[in-house]
C-alpha cells in the first residue's frame, strides 16, 4: 500500500511522563502510543487477573478523553463476560455432535486457570477488559472487540505444531491448571511480559516458533489489522483518539505491527481468522489400518470359516472392550457404557459422530447437566477429581476416554488378528 503518511511512535512510562499529572494507577504501567493514519492509538498494557490492571484502566478512561475503546477479545468471550449465565445454555448434544469438544474442554481448562488466580486475590479474569468495556458504555463510547476468536486461534496453535508436541501442550495445559500452589500477586504482575496462552504453554511457546506465531505473533497482526479497519470504518473526523486495552505481552508486537504494518488490514484479518485443514496423514493412517484389518478378517474367512468368525469376534471383543473401559474409566452411566461398546465396532461402517460422542451423547441424555454443574463448572475441574463430580466435565470426559479406547482397541485387534493368521 502505497501513500501511508510516516508513523510516529513513542513508549510513555513513568520517566517519560509528568508524575505530577499522571494518575498514581498509571504510573509504571506498561503503555505505548502510536499514531497512525490520523489515529492515535494508546496501547495499555495488562495481567489478565490483576487489581492494578483494573485500576490502570480506570485510570486511564479518567484521565484521558476517547473517541472509542478496543479490547483484546473476540465476540463469544465479551458475551460470556458480559452474561455469565450465558454458558448455562451450552447445548453438550450439539457442541459433540459438531465436533467443537476438544475446543470446549480446552477453553475451560484456560478459564479454570484464570479462575484459579481470581480465587486466591478476589477479582474476576478478564476484570480489567470488563471495566474497559463498562468504563466505555458509561461514557457513550463505541466498544472495538479487536481479537481473534479464540477457538481459531487454539485451532491454530493445536495445527501449527507436530504430532508428538501434541501431547507435550495436553500435560503443560493440564499441569497448570492442577498446579494447587499458591501465585503471588507479584508474580501475577508478572503475567504482564506474557499472554495467558502463552503462560500456559510457556515451555513449548518459548522453543517452538510456529506454536508462538500461532499464539502471539499472528494476533497482534490480527489485532493491528482489525484496528485499521474499524478506524477507517469511523473515519469522520481527524485528531481522533483510541485506548487499545490488551494484554502486555502483545504490546511490543502489536505497536510494531501498527508502526509498520503496510498490507490491506481486511485482507489480512480474514486470511488470519481462517481455520487451517487438517492433516491428512492420520485420517488416512486410521483408514489404513482398518482396511488392514478387514482384509485380515476377510482373509481369515477365506481359509476357514471359523477363522474368520474368530477374527471378526476378536474385532468386536478388542474395540468395544477398550471403549467401554474408556466410559468406565470416565465414571459413565452403564447407558453409555454400553452405548462405547456397540458403537465402536461398527465405527468402520457409520461415518460421523464418533464412537466417543455417541457414548458422551448418552452420558448427557442419562445424566442431564443441572444448572448447579454450570456454575461450578470452572471451580470444580481446577481439581482433577472436579472432572468426575461435575456432569458437565465428566460428559466431555466421557468423550476423550471413549474414543481414546476405541483408538487403542483398534490398533490392539489388529495386531491379535495379524498374530493369529501368520
Amino acid at each position: 500500500m502505497l501513500g501511508i503518511p510516516p508513523t510516529r511512535f513513542h513508549r510513555m512510562t513513568a520517566d517519560a511522563a509528568d508524575l505530577s499529572s499522571l494518575p498514581a494507577a498509571l504510573v509504571d504501567q506498561p503503555i505505548e502510543r502510536v499514531e497512525r493514519d490520523g489515529v492515535e492509538y494508546v496501547l495499555l498494557g495488562t495481567a489478565h487477573v490483576s487489581r492494578a490492571s483494573v485500576d490502570a484502566v480506570q485510570a486511564m478512561l479518567a484521565h484521558e478523553a476517547f473517541d472509542a475503546v478496543a479490547v483484546e477479545l473476540c465476540d463469544s468471550r465479551a458475551h460470556g463476560m458480559r452474561d455469565p449465565d450465558a454458558f448455562r445454555q451450552t447445548d453438550l448434544f450439539q457442541v459433540i455432535r459438531q465436533g467443537k469438544a476438544g475446543m470446549v474442554a480446552a477453553s475451560l481448562v484456560l478459564s479454570s486457570l484464570q479462575q484459579r488466580l481470581a480465587d486466591q486475590y478476589g477479582i474476576q479474569p478478564g476484570a480489567e477488559m470488563k471495566a474497559a468495556m463498562d468504563g466505555a458504555e458509561a461514557r457513550g463510547t463505541p466498544v472495538w472487540l479487536v481479537d481473534r476468536d479464540v477457538g481459531t486461534t487454539l485451532k491454530r496453535a493445536w495445527r501449527s505444531v507436530g504430532f508428538w508436541q501434541r501431547f507435550g501442550l495436553l500435560g503443560g495445559l493440564l499441569a497448570s491448571v492442577f498446579d494447587r500452589e499458591d501465585i503471588a500477586e507479584h508474580e501475577i504482575e508478572k503475567l504482564k511480559q506474557s499472554d495467558l496462552l502463552e503462560s500456559a504453554f510457556s515451555e513449548f511457546a518459548s522453543q517452538s516458533e510456529p506454536l508462538y506465531r500461532s499464539l502471539i505473533g499472528e494476533r497482534d497482526q490480527y489485532m493491528a489489522a482489525r484496528l485499521r479497519e474499524e478506524a477507517a470504518r469511523h473515519a469522520t473526523q481527524p485528531g481522533r483518539k483510541v485506548l487499545v486495552v490488551i494484554g502486555a505481552g502483545h504490546l511490543r508486537g502489536l505497536a510494531t505491527q501498527l508502526r509498520e504494518g503496510h498490507d490491506d488490514p481486511a485482507a489480512t484479518a480474514i486470511a488470519l481468522a481462517q481455520t487451517p485443514p487438517k492433516a491428512r496423514w492420520p485420517k488416512w493412517l486410521a483408514i489404513g489400518l482398518v482396511l488392514a484389518v478387514f482384509a485380515m478378517i476377510a482373509y481369515a474367512f477365506h481359509r476357514n470359516t471359523a477363522l474368520g468368525a474368530d477374527a471378526l469376534w476378536h474385532w468386536v471383543l478388542f474395540t468395544g472392550s477398550f471403549a467401554a473401559l474408556g466410559a468406565v474409566l470416565a465414571g459413565g452411566h452403564p447407558l453409555s457404557v454400553a452405548a462405547a461398546f456397540v458403537a465402536a465396532p461398527i465405527k468402520p461402517f457409520r461415518p460421523g459422530v464418533p464412537a466417543g460422542g455417541i457414548s458422551a451423547m448418552a452420558e448427557a441424555w442419562v445424566r442431564k447437566p443441572r444448572v448447579g454443574d454450570f456454575e461450578t463448572l470452572r471451580e470444580q475441574i481446577g481439581h482433577w477429581t472436579g472432572w468426575w463430580k461435575n456432569r458437565v466435565a465428566r460428559t466431555l470426559l466421557n468423550f476423550f476416554l471413549v474414543s481414546i479406547g476405541t483408538l487403542i482397541g483398534e490398533y490392539s485387534a489388529g495386531v491379535h488378528i495379524f498374530r493369529s493368521l501368520f
